[in-house]
Formats: C-alpha cells, sequence, structure tokens
C-alpha cells in the first residue's frame, strides 16, 4: 500500500477563529482527526472529530456571541448564494446558517485536506477512461478521493474541474497545488453548474470533466450530454447505495433512469412476473458506479447499466468490494450473481427472462462450499469465499428484524438438500438471522417439517437471512461462513418465500405439496375455467395471506376477485367483471 501524504493548512483556519477557541485546539490535538469545528450564535462551540465513531467535543462552556462570528465572517473569503465561503489558497469550507434578516448566526468550518495516495485503491478503474460516478454519504471522503483523481488523470489527459463551492480546488483564482495541472472553472451561483458544465467541454477542449456533488435534474441532464460526446467525466452524488440512486427521481437519470413497462400476458407469464414491472429507459450516463462505504471500503459496479437490470430482475448485481487488510495489501472480492424467483417464490433459471431466459424449475443440489462462493464475496485468487467481518452481534433474529420490501435474491432450493443427510435423527437447526422469528415458526408448523430455531450460526445447520443483513457481513454471517455452512439470502421475508427455502431444504417433491401450494394451485385451476367460460368459481377457504396471493394471481390473469365469507371459512371466488 502506497504510503499517504496529507496536505490541510490547518494553522491557516485556525488563525481565522477567535483566539480562545484557537487555543483549546491546539492543547487538543488531534489534527489529523479533526473534521469540522460548529459555532452557533447562544450555544457552546464544538469540534467534531472522526474515529471509530464520529465524536463530538465541547470547546469551552461559554456561548458564542454575535462579535466572534462577525470576527470570523470579516477574516473570510466572500459568502457565495450557496452560503458558503473559503479561505484563499486553501481547501477548507465555511459555510453558515443566516437568519430571515440575512445575518449569520452559524458557522460550520470544514477542514479540506488533499490526502496524496488516496486513489491507489481505484487507480486501475479511474484510468482505464470510463465515466465514473462515486456515491457516498456526506464527510465519508468523497471530495477527497476527486480531487486526487483530477491531480492523477491530469498527468495524462487534459482535465478541467467545475468546481461549483470551490471545495475541489480551494478558494481564490489561483488552485490549490493538490489538483496538479488540471484546470479548473468556478461556477458565479450553484443554478448555473450544469451551464458551466457545457461551457467547459465547448469552449476548452477536455477529455476529462471533474465536477462534485451532482444534485439536480438539469446537472444530469448535462452529465449525459456531455459523455455522449465522448468525454470522460469523474463526479460524485450524495447517496449511499446503487438502490438509493435508483430510487431517487432527480438522479436516476444517471444510471439510466427507471421506468414502468406493461408486458403482454406471454411475456408475463415467461418471465414470471405481473404484467406491469420496472426497467431501466436508457444507457447509463456513468459506466462504473463506485459506492463508498469507508474511507479505505469501496464497492464497485464496473458495469452499471448490469447491476440496474440484476436489482430491477430481483438478483444481487456483480460487484467487487475492495479493502485493504491488516497487512497493508489490497484486498478485491467479487460476488457472484443468483437466480431470482417468481411471484410463488420458484427460482427462475436462466432462460426464462426476456433475451433468451426460460422457466425452470429448482436447482441441482450443491456442497455449502459451492453455495457460499455463488451467493456472497468470493476472493481473487482463492476457492473459497472471503472472511471480512464486522463488529456485529451475532444474534440479529427475530426480534431485530424488520421487513424487507426490495426485491431480493433467493439462492437455489435444494442446495441443502444434502446437508439433511448428516442428521437424519435429529431436527434441523435453522438460525433465522434478521428474520421475524414468529414468521419462521409459522412457516415451519404450516409445512409441517422436523426442524426448529437457534440463535447463533455456532448451532445451526442451516442459516437463512435477507439481503440487508447479508450485504452488510456482521460477524454471524462470516461465522457461518467459516464453518462452511449454507446460507440462504431471501428476496424477502414473506412467509411464503421461508416456505420456499424450508420446502427446498427437505427436498419436498412436488407431491407432496404445501397448503399454500395446494392453494395457488387451486386458484390456478380456477382461472383456466373461467378463461375456458365458467362465469365464477369459488375457491375453499384459507387464511388472509393465502387469499392475498390467490388475489394477485388471478389480476394478473386480467380476472376480477372478491372475498365472501366469515373467518374461518372466508374464501375468494374468481370471476369475469
Amino acid at each position: 500500500m502506497q504510503e499517504k501524504r496529507l496536505t490541510d493548512d490547518l494553522e491557516v483556519l485556525l488563525t481565522v477563529l477567535p483566539s480562545t477557541l484557537a487555543e483549546v485546539l491546539r492543547q487538543r490535538g488531534r489534527f489529523t482527526e479533526l473534521i469540522e469545528i460548529v459555532m452557533d450564535l447562544g450555544r457552546a462551540p464544538e469540534a467534531r472529530y472522526s474515529g471509530s465513531k464520529d465524536e463530538e467535543v465541547l470547546l469551552r462552556d461559554d456561548e458564542v456571541t454575535q462579535a466572534e462570528i462577525d470576527y470570523v465572517i470579516s477574516r473570510i473569503g466572500q459568502i457565495d448564494d450557496d452560503n458558503r465561503a473559503g479561505i484563499t489558497r486553501t481547501l477548507h469550507r465555511i459555510s453558515v446558517i443566516k437568519n430571515r434578516r440575512g445575518v449569520v448566526v452559524g458557522i460550520t468550518c470544514r477542514v479540506g485536506r488533499a490526502v496524496y495516495g488516496t486513489l491507489e485503491i481505484i487507480k486501475d478503474i479511474i484510468t482505464n477512461g470510463k465515466s465514473i460516478l462515486l456515491l457516498g454519504r456526506p464527510g465519508v471522503g468523497k471530495t477527497t478521493m476527486l480531487r486526487e483523481a483530477a491531480r492523477v488523470l491530469a498527468d495524462s489527459s487534459r482535465v478541467v474541474i467545475v468546481d461549483t463551492s470551490n471545495e475541489i480546488g480551494g478558494d481564490g483564482d489561483i488552485s490549490h497545488p493538490a489538483v496538479g495541472r488540471a484546470r479548473r472553472m468556478q461556477v458565479a451561483t450553484p443554478s448555473r453548474q450544469h451551464e458551466v458544465m457545457i461551457e467547459a467541454v465547448e469552449n476548452h477542449n477536455p477529455q476529462v470533466i471533474v465536477i462534485d456533488e451532482i444534485g439536480r435534474a438539469a446537472e444530469a441532464e448535462a452529465a449525459r450530454t456531455i459523455a455522449e460526446r465522448g468525454v470522460q467525466l469523474v463526479g460524485t452524488a450524495h447517496g449511499k447505495t446503487l438502490e438509493n440512486l435508483m430510487s431517487n427521481p432527480t438522479l436516476s437519470d444517471l444510471i439510466g433512469g427507471i421506468e414502468s413497462v406493461t408486458l403482454s400476458d406471454d411475456e408475463a407469464r415467461r418471465r414470471h412476473t405481473q404484467k406491469t414491472v420496472l426497467e431501466r429507459r436508457a444507457p447509463p450516463t456513468f459506466e462504473v458506479l463506485i459506492e463508498i462505504q469507508e474511507r479505505a471500503k469501496l464497492l464497485v459496479h464496473h458495469n452499471v447499466a448490469e447491476a440496474v437490470d440484476h436489482i430491477l430482475r430481483g438478483r444481487i448485481p456483480p460487484s467487487e468490494l475492495r479493502y485493504f487488510g491488516e497487512d497493508g495489501q489490497l484486498r478485491i472480492e467479487k460476488t457472484k450473481v443468483a437466480l431470482p424467483i417468481d411471484e410463488r417464490g420458484r427460482q427462475i433459471e436462466r432462460g426464462s427472462e426476456r433475451g433468451g431466459m426460460r422457466g425452470g424449475a429448482r436447482g441441482e443440489p450443491r456442497n455449502g462450499r459451492d453455495h457460499e462462493r455463488e451467493y456472497g464475496f468470493e476472493e481473487n485468487g482463492s476457492n473459497g469465499v472471503s472472511h471480512h467481518g464486522s463488529a456485529s452481534n451475532g444474534h440479529a433474529n427475530g426480534e431485530h428484524g424488520r421487513a424487507i420490501e426490495d426485491p431480493l435474491t433467493q439462492p437455489e432450493i435444494g442446495e441443502a438438500a444434502s446437508a439433511l443427510s448428516k442428521f437424519p435423527t435429529r431436527l434441523m437447526q435453522i438460525f433465522a438471522f434478521g428474520l421475524p422469528r414468529n414468521r419462521m415458526l409459522q412457516a415451519i408448523r404450516q409445512l409441517g417439517i422436523p426442524a426448529q430455531l437457534v440463535d447463533s450460526a455456532e448451532d445451526a445447520d442451516v442459516l437463512i437471512t435477507s439481503k440487508s443483513y447479508y450485504r452488510q457481513r456482521p460477524r454471524a454471517i462470516t461465522d457461518a461462513e467459516h464453518r462452511n455452512i449454507p446460507i440462504y439470502v431471501l428476496r424477502s421475508n414473506s412467509e411464503l418465500q421461508m416456505e420456499t427455502v424450508l420446502g427446498g431444504l427437505f427436498n419436498l417433491s412436488e407431491a407432496e405439496e404445501t397448503p399454500l401450494d395446494t392453494a395457488i394451485s387451486d386458484v390456478e385451476a380456477a382461472i383456466q375455467r373461467v378463461l375456458a367460460g365458467e362465469r365464477s368459481v369459488d375457491l375453499r377457504p384459507q387464511n388472509q395471506f393465502v387469499r392475498r396471493k390467490q388475489h394477485e394471481l388471478a389480476r394478473a390473469a386480467n380476472l376480477t376477485s372478491h372475498s365472501y365469507g366469515k373467518e374461518p371459512y372466508r374464501r375468494v371466488r374468481v370471476f369475469r367483471d
């Protein structure tokens, strides 16, 4: 790992602050961890430090006065329309809060640092000529990495930085040395950022455009225009994951945009989906997306178009996790893609979706290690899975679970059928990590299978979890991988999904249909009878959950259905309008 070199000009920032606060900060030290200083009128000033978790420290007990705020304002540059200012030839950012009369009553002094060497973790990606979007929460280091990217690319390409808040190149007319040979265009007002982006391409013939904080629809449209002209874009946006960007109507155009599409009856049946589905509207503006999870831990989507399509079809997108190990060496781990499942919770084999996919059934059993490689992270050059973990407790079961409504990925049913032969004389021990315990118990009772829930991976034969927990890589998941325990990632934490997985674990055959399978078969038969000419068909009484699934199937067939009767004899009737 390359040695990092840091330049922060912190003494210049301290000279802007009131002398009492500057002296307290000097006494406290910890300059490399200092993030920002906050001064609000009538409140005690505080400093925020980075570490295992952000720490806020009061600098004194006395309240900040208006005179102290005015003192700081008089020693910094002009405050722009975005209520930000800077200090000439430094990277520090001063943001202000104004009252209704336009008087400054609060100040946030953000420490700006040029950290040379931060790009080593993705240098091969930055220099390959593709447009790249850096995604991450505020303060995670997006701008620092963007600045370093501009410096590195400027050694071999014509780079122009569109610097809206002077945060990349620093305040003043002369750019900070941290941007190297890159040229900079300042933006008079934030609302003109998209115009300056286009102006940079038309007037200055760049090969690379660097832009921080794309946040408006006009900027997203300008970015698409630039990309279509063959110019490499390197930009940032706020958000934690690719899914966040997909659900953001303003910025979703950066990854191709999402639109609702109505399928034909035949196509819907081939896909095993409803007639209305979500699809990507156009090619993405950015070809590569990098989620900055931590300052030295990144999740890379090398093909944004493919990743978006996978998410929309209920799969885990192919991605690459990069981080530095304790030995300082770069680690690269890749995910493998799992298959989607249909509305009945059954897996769709490759060939059933548009583009040559055909409806399929359950996958062939494989051993646990192969299963983990397919649905977890696989380390480059290794036949196993990654063993990195997090400081998460190992018993996040029912009480800590939460409902997940996103389309998630379901592993192939039958993966652990061979595991059943290991314990034929006892109950299968299942660790439901991050899932509602009561629903899992209900699914076990519904199927009548010999299984029970346990509270740790140590006691489990199989671990079942949701995608949100799996992607966080908590200790319970990594412990299960170390023990070669099969891991199943649910598309959602509904009873239907749980019953599907449990049925696969015990290799239930079609002849051994569960009550849910029987109910689904009933409604499918009723649909065929009504389509053949019968006016209406009454189904057998079912519980509310099963009735809802029957209604969904009837609606997908363009038929009408209503529930009649009182519990426990309430039933569904299927008929034409």
